[in-house]
């Protein structure tokens, strides 16, 4: 008898895995393959999840080629440098690499055909000529102070100021795909193809005999931005005109500023916070410690692929109908707060585990970093538990409100960073970032609940949230 019942148990347990497994694969099937917006969403934050892992491997892996080709010194003097140019790069597109997004759904959405053709047309010369400026501002502000700057910085400064037009105009294309869900456009530029020639322009420079500093890293750096950025023009151009019908072309460029500059800001903030901490140990320590920091959160990018994969993959989603269904909108939100909370949770313990080994491969002296790592994790978790509430808040139209809150959690970083940076040293920099990311998170948390009535929060269950 007990053997009869333990066959028929047996027997039963393929189907109660099933019956568990059931609400998962449904889930599973609905993103694959559902036409509604939580499909393509969902299908677009996969794709740019597998993306963003491969490109942190690739990242990850380059840099530490780099490190070890340069060492740790000449290799800290490019970081700054590099980090930099990206920071301003991104900022001189004054918005419009994000408005874009939030502006093409809603002008095809509307029928609005010539505003649609405008904003694609404009944005372009638009970015073009405003990182053009910053460049040439750039130039001589190093210029002028170059007395007050560390002479190793000069040339790396101003040969990099050469490449802001092209990471800017990167940036501008990939909004551009992200308003039309092509996740591939969008991310393989910047997140594949441009650190992959990053390294094979070093490293054909390293065989020709140049030399391995920051100087010959920077130029690898621009001839690398220089041939996706324009490679990325001429594959996106004629797919974007393909979708859109020939035409005149409407410009309200007053109102497309007023609403991108209170982007620009929640952008610039956004990217100075993100690296506000690499910049205020470049300027308080010297290079071999700006490197070891630098490797430190590289090390954390496969905690925070997921975080951006998210956001690639909502915010356009948000912004179409952000302005309808309510309850449709607070249950994608939820819904995207879960898909970054669990797998940047997960990704947090591997780099705890694996962190030192990883570090050890930039060089001797890089493992003095792993310590930080656990500082660090608390932060990035901190910010994967709310999701990508300043997308929601952006594409919904309260934009200001989160600009708000970029701007305090930027002041509380750099405040803490100056306070904590000259006597901790590299754990201060770490203590000011994690405490700026807690407090980031709970403001925008706050503010989505505010504006929208909507608990974006991990930590507060749907039922309790409804």
């Amino acid at each position: 008898m007990r053997f009869s019942a333990t066959m028929a148990a047996d027997r039963l347990l393929p189907q109660r895995l099933a019956l568990r497994l059931r609400p998962l694969l449904a889930q599973i099937d609905a993103i694959a393959s559902g036409s509604d917006e939580r499909g393509a969403a969902g299908r677009m934050s996969a794709i740019a999840f597998m993306v963003r892992v491969v490109s942190a491997a690739i990242a990850f892996f380059s840099q530490v080629l780099m490190a070890r080709w340069m060492g740790s010194f000449e290799y800290g003097i490019f970081v700054l440098v590099w980090v930099t140019m990206l920071i301003v790069g991104s900022i001189s597109c004054l918005g419009f690499s994000t408005s874009v997004i939030r502006f093409i759904p809603e002008f095809r959405e509307r029928g609005m055909l010539d505003e649609l053709r405008g904003i694609v047309r404009v944005s372009r010369h638009v970015v073009l000529a405003a990182s053009t400026l910053t460049a040439v501002a750039g130039a001589a502000g190093v210029w002028l102070f170059a007395d007050r700057i560390e002479d190793y910085y000069l040339v790396p400064f101003l040969l990099g100021l050469l490449c802001l037009p092209m990471v800017a105009l990167t940036d501008l294309l990939q909004g551009v795909s992200r308003a039309h869900s092509w996740a591939l456009s969008a991310l393989l530029p910047t997140y594949i193809s441009r650190p992959v020639l990053i390294l094979v322009f070093m490293g054909a420079a390293l065989f020709a005999g140049c030399a391995a500093d920051a100087t010959t890293a920077i130029i690898a750096a621009i001839a690398a931005t220089y041939v996706t950025a324009l490679g990325q023009l001429l594959s996106l151009g004629g797919r974007v005109s393909a979708t859109i019908p020939a035409g005149d072309s409407r410009i309200l460029l007053r109102q497309w500023f007023f609403i991108s500059l209170p982007i620009f800001l929640v952008d610039s903030f956004f990217y100075l916070l993100t690296n506000a901490d690499v910049l205020m140990v470049g300027f308080y320590r010297d290079p071999q410690e700006v490197a070891v920091y630098f490797a430190t959160v590289k090390t954390l990018a496969l905690v925070h692929f997921v975080y951006f994969a998210v956001k690639a993959g909502s915010a356009q989603r948000y912004a179409q109908f952000a302005h309808g269904d309510r309850h449709r909108l607070a249950a994608f939100a939820r819904e995207t707060v879960s898909w970054t909370f669990w797998p940047s949770l997960a990704m947090a313990v591997v780099v705890l585990v694996l962190g030192r080994p990883m570090l050890g491969l930039f060089g001797e002296g890089f493992q003095s970093g792993y310590p930080l790592l656990f500082l660090l994790v608390v932060g990035v978790v901190a910010r994967a538990s709310v999701g990508p509430c300043e997308s929601l808040l952006t594409m919904s139209g309260h934009q200001n409100s989160c600009a708000l809150v970029f701007a305090a959690t930027l002041a509380l970083n750099i405040v803490l960073n100056v306070l904590l940076l000259p006597t901790f040293g590299l754990w201060g920099a770490a203590m000011a970032t994690a405490f700026a990311m807690i407090f980031e998170a709970a403001g925008l948390s706050f503010t989505v609940w505010r504006k929208l009535g909507i608990v974006m929060t991990i930590f507060i269950p749907a039922r309790s949230a409804a």
